[in-house]
This record gives structure tokens, sequence and C-alpha cells, in this order.
């Protein structure tokens, strides 16, 4: 499914299963596969086991996101999938990623910088906290992390194009690799991702609304 804004009231679902999803994506020649446990970044439950399924069944990389904010939780995940996506302890327990890259290095461990109005949003992006996105990519840089996911929370789900202004500041703030969805709405932004010299692009409503196609075509 997928959220408007953020906001876990305003979901659209598009598959009966999540199984049938990451299908649909895997049969078109999908190498990656980002998922997000919803209810876990949100505190009210698990889609573990679903998750453990799709990443039995399909024979591709899987990064997982939501409610990872502990060793126990990290080192149970990477059991199972290619790599972690971490969000909230990059803002409230620093400390926990220098752990995590040490542990399992910095392949294996990617930061999500989720940001509503400059500011970072965190604990499933309900909360809007006084970090500045800007000030949190540096630190991760400095850190050793060398792949971050950028969110435009404002613009997620609404497919209103993205807003070029924040992606070109975290494109010069972060030297890394650097991955950016939130509002994208047709090939247009994915061409302005790419002369931005951004590495790839979390696209999901204009994906399952037939804007974007996938895989994409020469000239496209």
């Amino acid at each position: 499914m997928r959220l408007f804004e953020g906001d876990p009231d305003k979901e659209t679902v598009y598959y009966d299963t999540p199984l049938d999803a990451a299908k649909h994506w895997y049969e078109r020649g999908a190498q990656w596969l980002h998922l997000v446990d919803l209810d876990a970044a949100l505190g009210r439950g698990s889609n573990r086991d679903a998750i453990r399924e799709i990443a039995q069944t399909l024979d591709c990389h899987i990064e997982v996101g939501g409610g990872i904010r502990d060793m126990d939780t990290a080192k149970a995940w990477l059991e199972v999938i290619d790599r972690i996506v971490i969000s909230t302890v990059a803002v409230t327990q620093p400390e926990l990623v220098d752990e995590l890259l040490e542990t399992f290095g910095s392949d294996r461990v990617v930061v999500s910088i989720d940001a509503r109005g400059g500011l970072v949003a965190v604990k499933g992006w309900a909360e809007t906290s006084q970090v500045a996105a800007t000030e949190l990519a540096k630190r991760i840089g400095e850190q050793g992390v060398t792949t971050m996911i950028y969110t435009d929370v404002t613009r997620d789900g609404t497919m209103k194009g993205i807003d070029p202004e924040p992606v070109s500041l975290m494109r010069r703030t972060f030297k890394g690799t650097l991955i950016a969805g939130g509002g994208v709405a047709g090939e247009a932004d994915l061409d302005l991702y790419e002369g931005l010299e951004l590495d790839g692009a979390i696209v999901g409503r204009a994906l399952y609304e037939g804007k974007i196609r996938y895989p994409r075509t020469a000239g496209s």
C-alpha cells in the first residue's frame, strides 16, 4: 500500500498481499525491492513474517526499513535480507549508527533522512524533530555511512512532482550514494534526479498507477 504525505490514515491498497506486489515488480526485472514495515515504524506491530516470505520466495536483493531501533532487531533482519534502512535512530542514537557500521559494514546499513520543511521527521513520520536534514546528512557522512535515502515527506504519495531545491541541497551535502523519493509523478522527475546526479529513486504510487514504465525503455 501507499500513504499520502506519510499519513497512515490516508492509505491506498494496490495488492491483496505484500508478496503479490513484490512478485509483480520482480517479474518485471526488479533487482532491488525497498520494503517498509509501517506497523513497526509506528509501534503497532510487525510484518516480519510477510517480509520473510518475500525474501524466501524471490531471488532479488531486499532492503527493509521501519522500526529498526536496536542491535538485536538489526541483526535479526540481516539474517534474512540484504540491508537495513534506519531512520529515527540516526537522530536519537548516533552511537547505534556507529555500532551498526562497525558490526555489519556500510554496504548493509542505509540511513533514510525523511524531511518535513527541512527538518527530520521521526517515529514513522509521526513527529518532526528540530534537527535540520542537512545537518544530519553531514553527520552521517562523517560517521561513515555510504548510502543515504532522502524523502520529502510532504510530497510522498502525492505525485505532485519533486521539489528540486532540497534534493539538490542534499546532493551537495552528502557525497556518497544518494537515493531520493517523495512526489515522483512521471518520467520528467526521474530525468531531473539524473540531472542532479542522484544514484537512484524510490518510486511507489507513480509506478502502481502506470505513470512511469518499469523497466524504463531507451529514451524514456
